[in-house]
């Protein structure tokens, strides 16, 4: 099965030739079947981003999922085009104009031009605001902030809000709202690199909470091909952390069992040999988990007082350097 080179400044892989791409076919009938399925909606897919380049628009993966709905099925079949497409021409996805509607959330000390607007994250210290979908099209970002908190979940985000955090601290607070989307990730690599601010991360001390973060910091097997762009690699790990218990005075009855998931987890992190080998004190906090049977929520630690998190835990952590 062959196609066309869409006409894009993507390059191509060594199985081009004047112009055209090769794909084998499986001979056994049902991986055949299965095999030209995917095909299918890989030239389908290609055939609208070559569409979207040509005319300079730009399409989310659902708006591309209801063009034909009876060949894509499921949105997730896209999203595997979209990735098998970009690592077939080493391109990037902004490159193929399909976005991705943005759920993470930014607020503090940061103004940045949008596509021609001028966004100032002050005046949303109270609520935060979506984090840009085009990372591209940013320009001309300013911001007096000393750091930037990320932050896991929605939930500590608002409460940050709600404490008035940013108005009492230079900083840019960032949430993901749990796994990170591309935007999220993008963009966080975008401030770092124009504003050179160190980034703290606030997650919880349990192994999702740790992969979220490592997500972050070394991206994703299914995307590497996007790495240079998706990827922050200095991290440091704020919290939450077990010795937090002691230093916060944090009631040992706080801390929650491991479910069997969470050891799943724990142990796929550890068979990773490039966390112990670049975040080796990370991977230790993991060997306590499963020593220990026990996890750590940031909830439990916000517990000690109603605005316990903004006025002493996240401060205290900074000042004092206790971040891995």
């Amino acid at each position: 099965m062959c196609f066309r080179q869409p006409r894009t400044c993507c390059s191509t892989t060594g199985r081009v030739k004047e112009g055209w791409l090769i794909m084998s076919v499986p001979r056994t009938p049902d991986s055949r079947l299965i095999h030209i399925q995917i095909k299918v909606v890989m030239l389908r897919v290609l055939g609208i981003i070559q569409k979207l380049l040509e005319e300079g628009k730009h399409a989310s993966k659902r708006d591309i999922y209801y063009t034909d709905v009876a060949i894509f099925r499921n949105v997730q079949a896209i999203d595997q085009a979209i990735n098998d497409i970009c690592i077939y021409f080493h391109c990037s996805r902004h490159s193929l104009n399909v976005v991705s509607v943005s759920k993470g959330l930014v607020m503090g000390c940061l103004s940045y031009d949008d596509d021609g607007r001028r966004i100032d994250c002050m005046k949303y210290s109270c609520t935060g605001i979506s984090v840009p979908v085009h990372t591209h099209l940013v320009r001309y970002i300013t911001s007096f902030a000393e750091y930037i908190l990320l932050v896991e979940k929605e939930t500590v985000f608002q409460r940050l809000a709600n404490d008035g955090y940013c108005r009492k601290n230079r900083c840019i607070v960032l949430s993901g709202k749990g796994y990170p989307d591309i935007a999220t990730r993008s963009f966080l690599r975008l401030l770092k690199e124009k504003l050179n601010l160190p980034v703290f991360a606030l997650v919880d001390g349990d192994p999702y909470g740790l992969d979220i973060l490592l997500t972050y910091k070394f991206g994703s097997l299914s995307m590497a091909y996007d790495a240079e762009v998706l990827v922050t690699p200095c991290i440091y790990w704020l919290g939450i952390h077990f010795s937090d218990c002691e230093t916060f005075g944090v009631p040992k009855e706080f801390l929650l069992p491991l479910s069997r998931p969470d050891e799943r987890k724990a142990s796929a992190i550890l068979q990773k040999a490039y966390v112990k080998h670049y975040v080796p004190l990370w991977s230790k906090q993991v060997e306590i988990m499963l020593q220990l049977g026990v996890k750590l929520e940031i909830e439990a630690v916000a517990s000690v007082s109603l605005s316990f998190l903004a006025e002493c835990y996240l401060p205290s952590k900074i000042q004092n350097g206790s971040y891995l």
